[in-house]
């Protein structure tokens, strides 16, 4: 298991499924071979076959499957996504229904961007989530205004909202104390006014909304709180809709995305819960260097569904 994911030690701790006992060591070396690219050993001329291990062709492919490691298989399916030149993509997903998850693009020596990526607007989820744990340690319910400033923030990502609310949690220091306390490891608020330039990685980003949408194991927030970021996340407004959304029903979304002045290349990143095919995900994708807007978008859908249809060759 590659040693990059700090932060899922705050994540929902779930059970995984248990690999078959039988016949592993056949199984591990059928990964291994896959895994290189290398064709598998010859095991006869039918698919049904047996080889020397008593299991047919179609028997051995489907338990090396379901062994190999979840960050293997994203990164083989992303790894074949067509990208434009200069943009790259961070991808991270968790299966609520069995805690398998996966990363693409994360940490230093990985496949993909690595790295940090500017949130943009993304990062109004974590300034709401800074807010509610003022709010929890100050033992009261959110003020009118607060409580306007988070919808208007969430909802339709106004931005006059969000510098408000960024004021109160005591702006960039106010957020780098409560993502100590949700478990966002390698997220640093961005300095003065520029919540939109916070660098955040896709596996904090599931830290973030494991705290919001998980069982409340670990996280901080109380589960009025969890309660009430789901309920503004469930209803973002129509035209900003799009992103993880493309690969299930979304029940919980947040977007963002910012064209940097210095490139003219564009920031787009989306994050939040789908239900597909009776799977619960959070999904988050981070991408930069896209020449649109648009193009962004196209980028971060892709990668979206790509990253659900290969969570399917886990189980």
């Amino acid at each position: 298991m590659p040693q990059h994911r700090s932060a899922r030690s705050a994540r929902l701790s779930l059970p995984r499924r248990a690999a078959f006992p039988a016949a592993a060591a056949a199984a591990a070396c059928l990964t291994v071979w896959t895994a290189t690219g290398f064709p598998s050993p010859s095991i006869g001329d039918s698919g049904a076959a047996p080889g020397a291990d008593g299991l047919s062709r179609s028997a051995s492919a489907a338990l090396s499957s379901r062994v190999s490691e979840p960050d293997q298989v994203l990164t083989r399916r992303l790894a074949a996504l067509p990208k434009p030149a200069k943009a790259s993509v961070s991808v991270a997903v968790i299966d609520l229904k069995d805690g398998r998850e996966a990363d693409y693009g994360v940490g230093t020596g990985k496949p993909g961007a690595g790295g940090t990526y500017d949130t943009a607007s993304i990062v109004k989820v974590d300034i709401l989530a800074a807010l509610l744990l003022r709010a929890q340690d100050e033992h009261r319910a959110l003020t009118t205004a607060e409580k306007s400033h988070a919808t208007k923030m969430i909802k339709v990502s106004d931005n006059a909202s969000a510098t408000a609310l960024w004021r109160v949690i005591g702006k960039g220091d106010g957020l780098d104390a409560a993502n100590r306390r949700l478990g966002l490891t390698g997220t640093t608020a961005g300095s003065g006014a520029l919540w939109g330039l916070t660098q955040s990685t896709a596996a904090d980003q599931i830290a973030l909304l494991s705290s919001v949408f998980g069982n409340g194991d670990g996280s901080p927030l109380t589960a009025a709180s969890r309660a009430y970021v789901r309920g503004l996340m469930g209803g973002i407004a129509a035209g900003q809709d799009w992103g993880v959304s493309a690969a299930g029903t979304v029940t919980g979304l947040k977007n963002g995305w910012l064209s940097r002045s210095a490139t003219g290349l564009w920031d787009v990143n989306s994050i939040g819960r789908i239900e597909e095919n009776g799977h619960s995900y959070l999904l988050a994708v981070l991408s930069r260097g896209s020449v649109s807007m648009k193009a962004g978008i196209s980028l971060v859908e892709k990668a979206a569904t790509t990253a659900v249809s290969a969570s399917r060759e886990w189980a």
